[in-house]
């Protein structure tokens, strides 16, 4: 049984096996006038495949711009650019020797007050100090405590590590450059799997479920098809096109798709076992109704049909034929009913 892909016009499915040949009846068995020569085919059953299909853009899985949050000069670059990191590896040194010294007067300054606490406290307890006295050296130590930890967070500042394991971009700075709190560095991207965005028409929405299968092709490598499943749609529908957002997970355990690639999206949205499939070829229009020539004995019979969805050269027929009727697909010009 072969596959039938259709919705939108977007399709990719095997070509019709069509059983074509020349039908033309013998001299002999001919009775008033002459038989007219056609090509027929036969009516098919293949699996019909709803799809939509869309442009989107690739994106990282996750994706962080490296930005000091304090001003320093760069004293150390920890990795080559376009190389795998893992997360919390080194990537940047800020000089730190401020800082530092910050956090050796914070320590001294706490264990002065880890000492005036414990004689308070001690002559406390004896009788010989004020409740005052002890209460005061106590917050003493409390501040004392916090002003290390706060240096220990802003000697932290200094070392710049990876939130994430990724592929590193291209740096911004070199060694010894003045960075201000903010400036971009450089950029880490988690690119397996990726994800890609896309949208399509809102009259979709009832077809549309997480997990459906995508299928994605890209400029870059013809010829290739990349699949992913959908995991998330926006709950706010585009009032200006019409549309629904809907995003996707691709493998890329090879590493060969990169962020910020345009690709081209065959979103499947169902399917259907069983469907009645002839080549398009074979209707005849009329009077706004559709027709195809069914051969029935050696003999034309016009026969209204209903038609569903159209790809490839195929159509689907939802009334009117059955599997294995025969069906003319070209010479229609030249027959008339009981032809």
């Amino acid at each position: 049984m072969q596959v039938f892909r259709q919705g939108m016009g977007f399709v990719a499915g095997a070509t019709l096996a069509a059983c074509a040949f020349w039908h033309a009846l013998p001299a002999e068995a001919q009775e008033g006038p002459p038989a007219i020569q056609v090509e027929v085919a036969e009516v098919t059953v293949e699996t019909v495949l709803n799809e939509v299909s869309a442009v989107g853009t690739l994106l990282s899985n996750e994706s962080v711009v490296l930005r000091p949050e304090i001003a320093g000069l760069v004293t150390e670059i920890a990795f080559e650019e376009g190389a795998n990191v893992q997360q919390g590896d080194l990537l940047f040194g800020l000089d730190d020797s401020i800082y530092r010294a910050e956090l050796e007067d914070a320590q001294a300054r706490l264990l002065l007050s880890q000492r005036n606490y414990e004689r308070a406290r001690d002559l406390y307890d004896r009788g010989a100090g004020t409740a005052r006295s002890r209460d005061e050296a106590e917050a003493e130590l409390r501040t004392t405590r916090a002003a290390v930890q706060l240096a220990n967070a802003r000697l932290d500042k200094t070392q710049i590590r990876a939130p994430l394991s990724g592929v590193i971009g291209l740096r911004n700075v070199s060694e010894g450059d003045y960075v201000e709190s903010g400036d971009d560095l450089v950029n880490l991207e988690d690119i397996q799997p990726l994800k890609v965005d896309f949208s399509i028409p809102e009259r979709f929405l009832a077809n549309l479920s997480i997990g459906q299968r995508v299928q994605v092709t890209a400029d870059a490598f013809p010829g290739e098809v990349f699949t992913g499943v959908v995991y998330a749609s926006n709950p706010q529908i585009d009032v200006n096109g019409r549309s629904i957002e809907v995003r996707a997970r691709i493998d890329n355990a090879q590493m060969r798709l990169r962020p910020g690639l345009f690709v081209r999206v065959r979103l499947e949205l169902g399917r259907r076992e069983g469907a009645i499939v002839i080549p398009e070829q074979s209707l005849v229009p009329r009077d706004q109704e559709i027709y195809v020539y069914k051969v029935e004995d050696d003999t034309a019979r016009l026969t209204r049909v209903t038609t569903g969805q159209r790809r490839y050269g195929k159509v689907e027929i939802l009334e009117g034929l059955l599997p294995g009727d025969i069906v003319v697909v070209a010479g229609q010009m030249k027959l008339n009913d009981g032809a």
